[in-house]
C-alpha cells in the first residue's frame, strides 16, 4: 500500500507532457519554407506546437479524422504524413508518389486518398496504418499514357471524384468494397481540368478547363446523365489574358442560391445561379483573384489575389454585390481560413512570415502569429464538411 500511495503521489505531482483538451478549436498553419507545421487554437488565437520533417510542403494541403485528432498532410514531393495533433507528433509517414496534388478522406473516415502527377493517378491508404488500400493509375489513351490527376474530392457514398488534366475526363472511384473499386470514367470533358470543386451538399462536382472556355459538370445523384457544359463564358475569353496563378476553385463560396466563383486571368468574380447553373453577374475586384470564400454564414465573400496585386484582401456584401472593405494584410497572402462561426478569418502573409487574424464584423486586426514562410491554414472543422 505505501508503494502505490507514493507511486499514485508522484503521479499527481508530476505534469502531463500533454494537457487533456478537445481538438475542436484546433487547427494547422502550413510552413512551406521549413517543411514543417505549426498547430494553432483559435478561442485565444495562439501557436501551440510544431511539427517538423514533412518534407515539401510548397503545394501543402490537409485533410482531418472524423474525431479531429489526427492531420493527413498532402507534400508536394508525394510524402503522405499523419500527424497527431493533440501530442504534436507524426505517427505515419509514407514517401507514396514523386510529385502528388493533394488529397481527400473517406466518408467513413477509414481511407485517405492522394492525388498523384508522377506516376499519374490516385492511391487510396488505410486511415489508422497508411497501408496501401488501391493503386489507380490515370491510364489514357489505350493505356499507352498517364495522366496527372487534379481535383480529388470525397462525395457521399464512400466515393471519391477527381480529374486527368491531361486526357480531359472525370472519373468516380466507389470505395464501398474496399477490395474491388468500381471506377465510372467520363470521358471528352473538355480540355485541361485544372482543378475542381463539389458542392457543399455532396452532390455537384464541377470541373473547371485550362483548355477552353466553361466549367464541366457531373451531378453525383444521376451519373447515367454525365457531364454537363455550364458557364460558357467562364474562362479567359477570346482576347487570351495572361494568367498569372490558376485560381482555386476548391475556394469557392456559396451564398443561400448564389455562387461567387473567380474569373480566370481577369479582374473578376462571377456570380452564378446554383438553380439552374446560369451566370447572372460580373463583381469587378482589384486584381486576378485566386481564392474566393465565403464567411460560414454567407453574408461576406473574401477575396485575395495573384501577382502583382497579392498584398491585397477584398470583401464582398453577397446582398449588393458591392466590394465594402479592401485590407492590406502585406505581400504574399496565399490562403484564408475562417474559424468556424465565421467571426474571426485568419490570413497567411508568406512574405513576410506571418498570419494575420481579423475581426469579421469590424475588419479590425486581432493577432499576429509569427511563422515561416505561412501557406495553407487548416481548421480542424474541416472534419466534419464534405469536400475539405
Amino acid at each position: 500500500m505505501k508503494l502505490y500511495a507514493v507511486g499514485l503521489l508522484l503521479l499527481l505531482l508530476t505534469p502531463p507532457l500533454f494537457a487533456a483538451r478537445g481538438t475542436g478549436d484546433l487547427g494547422l498553419l502550413v510552413e512551406r519554407g521549413s517543411g514543417s507545421i505549426q498547430i494553432v487554437e483559435t478561442s485565444g488565437n495562439t501557436s501551440i506546437g510544431r511539427v517538423e520533417g514533412l518534407g515539401d510542403l510548397s503545394h501543402a494541403s490537409a485533410v482531418y479524422s472524423r474525431d479531429a485528432r489526427y492531420a493527413y498532410i498532402f507534400g508536394r514531393d508525394g510524402g503522405l504524413s499523419k500527424v497527431d495533433i493533440l501530442e504534436a507528433r507524426i505517427t505515419e509517414r509514407r514517401l507514396q508518389s514523386g510529385n502528388s496534388i493533394g488529397g481527400a478522406i473517406s466518408q467513413d473516415g477509414q481511407l485517405v486518398a492522394v492525388s498523384n502527377y508522377e506516376p499519374g493517378g490516385v492511391r487510396i491508404f488505410d486511415a489508422g496504418t497508411l497501408e496501401l488500400v488501391a493503386d489507380i493509375p490515370a491510364n489514357h489513351a489505350a493505356g499507352q499514357q498517364r495522366s496527372k490527376v487534379v481535383g480529388l474530392v470525397d462525395a457521399p457514398g464512400q466515393r471519391f471524384v477527381f480529374a486527368l488534366w491531361d486526357a480531359g475526363e472525370i472519373w468516380v472511384v466507389d470505395m464501398s468494397n474496399r477490395t474491388s473499386p468500381e471506377i465510372t470514367r467520363f470521358d471528352n470533358i473538355g480540355r485541361n481540368p485544372y482543378d475542381a470543386l463539389i458542392t457543399p451538399d455532396g452532390r455537384y462536382y464541377i470541373a473547371g478547363l485550362f483548355g477552353e472556355d466553361g466549367m464541366a459538370m457531373l451531378d453525383l445523384w444521376n451519373l447515367s446523365a454525365g457531364v454537363t457544359r455550364i458557364l460558357p463564358d467562364y474562362g479567359k475569353g477570346e482576347q487570351k489574358l495572361p494568367v498569372y496563378k490558376m485560381p482555386h476553385l476548391e475556394g469557392w463560396a456559396v451564398a443561400g442560391d448564389m455562387a461567387f466563383v473567380p474569373a480566370v486571368g481577369r479582374h473578376e468574380v462571377l456570380v452564378v445561379d446554383t438553380r439552374d447553373w446560369r451566370q447572372v453577374g460580373r463583381i469587378a475586384v482589384h486584381g486576378q483573384p485566386i481564392f474566393v470564400m465565403a464567411r460560414p454564414d454567407g453574408r461576406q465573400v473574401w477575396v485575395n489575389f495573384a501577382i502583382p496585386d497579392n498584398d491585397t484582401i477584398q470583401v464582398i456584401d453577397t446582398q449588393s454585390l458591392a466590394v465594402i472593405r479592401q485590407l492590406q494584410p502585406g505581400k504574399g497572402v496565399l490562403h484564408m481560413e475562417f474559424e468556424p462561426r465565421g467571426e474571426e478569418v485568419w490570413l497567411s502573409v508568406r512574405d513576410e512570415n506571418r498570419v494575420e487574424i481579423y475581426d469579421t464584423a469590424s475588419f479590425e486586426r486581432k493577432a499576429t502569429i509569427t511563422a515561416q514562410k505561412p501557406s495553407g491554414i487548416f481548421f480542424s472543422a474541416r472534419a466534419h464538411r464534405i469536400g475539405l
